[in-house]
């Protein structure tokens, strides 16, 4: 046996019967020669990891925008942190660790510039509105490797697309990725919001601290355990685990996500966002020949929406600049 067929193997005798073993994927939209060394969800995994959009999302806001400071979490920290929690949980309960590491890998990469400001922007400009997970999906279906897409399992699309409200996945892993993804994004927007001095740890609730933790680290190890403890043909966590979590949830929208000092200057960039989708919509000889090929087979509207839900926050002001800023005269 080849290295692959070993590892299959190992699946086969030490994963749980709830996992998903890599022999048994449904596959690929275009079906391909297997790799000798590794397995269908590992090769998915390192699609992702080398893609431009994941790349670029080290330059996409999380919480705050453009933040002064090495230590705000990026798009692209969220995304290896949930990779992380995702990973213990999936370990601890024998789910294919390879695929719950590749979905959460992937799981943002079609998110917006200016984080949720971004995804406003576009939903309200884009016929039908606009979706993150179903735009990362079309990232990896058909954006990526200049239209072609990566072509990645079933299982792994299913998990990107499923990663948040709406339909569950229809794998174990990718309902791990669901909740390591709100367990993550929770506690580091906490500690970012301390060092941003908008919170202290000493205004979260009590009822929520004491059953939870009062810290990030103590309250990441309640909610793995509670899911390691609670999980078996779904993923579970404790009543009061839950609810503890679910209060967490509505006091970081009340006290973060939807804070003056924190939100600010999100409407200066909602509007930057419309403004170049809709100069997009008109001029869409001026997008990259990508985009070009998208408004040949979908629409004008289409490719506008891609291309702006692709670019980083610098690159928007970049762009934004050079078309409506004007430049000091040179002589």
């Amino acid at each position: 046996m080849n290295i692959r067929e070993n590892t299959q193997e190992f699946e086969k005798k030490h994963l749980s019967s709830n996992a998903v073993l890599a022999e048994n994927t449904k596959g690929r939209l275009l079906p391909e020669t297997e790799c000798e060394i590794r397995t269908c969800f590992q090769r998915d995994r390192d699609r992702i990891i080398h893609s431009n959009a994941f790349r670029r999302l080290k330059h996409k806001t999380q919480v705050f925008l453009s933040p002064e400071g090495d230590h705000y979490r990026t798009r692209l920290t969220h995304t290896l942190e949930v990779a992380q929690i995702a990973r213990t949980i999936s370990r601890a309960l024998r789910l294919n660790e390879d695929l719950t590491e590749a979905i959460a890998l992937g799981h943002d990469l079609g998110h917006t510039p200016f984080g949720h400001a971004g995804e406003r922007a576009l939903s309200d400009v884009f016929p039908g509105g606009f979706r993150h997970y179903e735009q990362s999906l079309r990232v990896v279906d058909k954006l990526e490797k200049n239209g072609e897409g990566l072509n990645l399992t079933y299982e792994v699309r299913d998990g990107i697309l499923c990663h948040t409200t709406g339909k569950e996945a229809d794998t174990l892993e990718g309902r791990v990725v669901k909740l390591a993804d709100r367990i993550a994004f929770l506690n580091h927007d906490i500690d970012d919001a301390v060092r941003a001095k908008v919170l202290s740890e000493e205004d979260i609730p009590t009822d929520i601290t004491d059953v939870l933790g009062h810290s990030k680290s103590k309250r990441i190890n309640t909610l793995v355990l509670s899911a390691v403890e609670n999980s078996a043909d779904d993923i579970m966590l404790a009543p009061d685990i839950k609810s503890a979590l679910e209060s967490l949830h509505a006091f970081m929208y009340k006290s973060v996500y939807t804070n003056e000092k924190c939100k600010g200057e999100e409407k200066k960039a909602e509007a930057l966002i419309k403004t170049l989708y809709g100069y997009y919509c008109e001029h869409p000889d001026a997008m990259p020949q990508l985009y070009r090929s998208v408004v040949e087979n979908e629409g004008a509207e289409r490719a506008a929406c891609d291309y702006v839900s692709s670019m980083s926050d610098v690159y928007v002001l970049k762009i934004y600049n050079e078309l409506f800023i004007p430049s000091s005269w040179m002589v």
